[in-house]
């Protein structure tokens, strides 16, 4: 029987191995950091994880039959039918922030990238799980290919979903998460592009974390020492608005 390690047993394992670290956690910054809820759960799954340890892939037969949409299923905004009109023929992807070398990518510019596929499971916030294949760039070839300075800490994701307020939807990840290998660029599902209601044309996939991680309607990456100057500065939209974790580490 194959051992399946959930959030709350990572957390109650990293817990238990606390237990001489007891003087250390009495200092109240170290233990306001360490023991806040998001802090703790990104320590403890990365404490007792390899940091490139890698998401469960399935069997094609695995494959869910439908893919249900995740969050917003069409940002129908004038400048995304446009783009969406065209077949996203005028689409860019830029990439900028801190790197030396900022790009604007097409969709065939990035076709051209080398491909990874991967069955994984979707885990919705909501509840609910779906298999699908992948296939799109791996995140850190285009990372590379921008050059990223020194002190980039963290990679933030902006799309063209402005989810009724004009601001637009908003997620960020660390670098440890932007160059692990199954963090990519998907540009198709069960091997067709990607439909609208699924991210057309671009979306990320972090398989190691849950649902509202996988940015869709992909439209531009900043590398960012900080994120005090996104959104509310907690990392992401719905970390801004509805107090989600920005570590959602599954």
């Amino acid at each position: 029987m194959s051992l399946i390690l959930s959030r709350r047993a990572l957390v109650l394992g990293a817990a238990a191995s606390l237990a001489g670290c007891d003087r250390l956690a009495k200092k109240e910054a170290v233990r306001e950091a360490l023991f806040s809820a998001e802090n703790f759960h990104k320590w403890a799954q990365r404490g007792l994880m390899a940091r490139d340890a890698m998401a469960r892939e399935f069997r094609p037969d695995q494959i869910s039959p439908f893919f249900r949409p995740n969050g917003t299923a069409n940002p129908n905004t004038p400048e995304y039918k446009a783009l969406w009109r065209n077949g996203f023929a005028d689409w860019r992807l830029r990439v900028g922030g801190l790197v030396e070398r900022p790009l604007a990518l097409s969709l065939a510019q990035l076709h051209a990238f080398p491909h990874r596929e991967q069955i994984t499971r979707h885990d919705c916030v909501e509840g609910w799980s779906a298999i699908g294949k992948w296939r799109g760039v791996a995140l850190k070839r285009i990372l590379d290919a921008a050059r990223l300075r020194d002190g980039a800490r963290y990679i933030v994701f902006r799309c063209a979903d402005d989810m009724g307020d004009g601001r637009g939807y908003y997620e960020s990840i660390d670098l440890i998460d932007a160059f692990h290998p199954q963090t990519i660029l998907a540009f198709a599902l069960n091997d067709e592009p990607l439909r609208v209601a699924n991210g057309a044309p671009l979306r990320l996939r972090v398989e190691r974390q849950l649902g509202y991680k996988q940015a869709k309607y992909l439209m531009g990456i900043e590398a960012l020492a900080s994120l005090e100057g996104i959104g509310g500065g907690k990392g992401g939209y719905w970390e801004d608005r509805a107090g989600y974790d920005w570590y959602a580490g599954i």
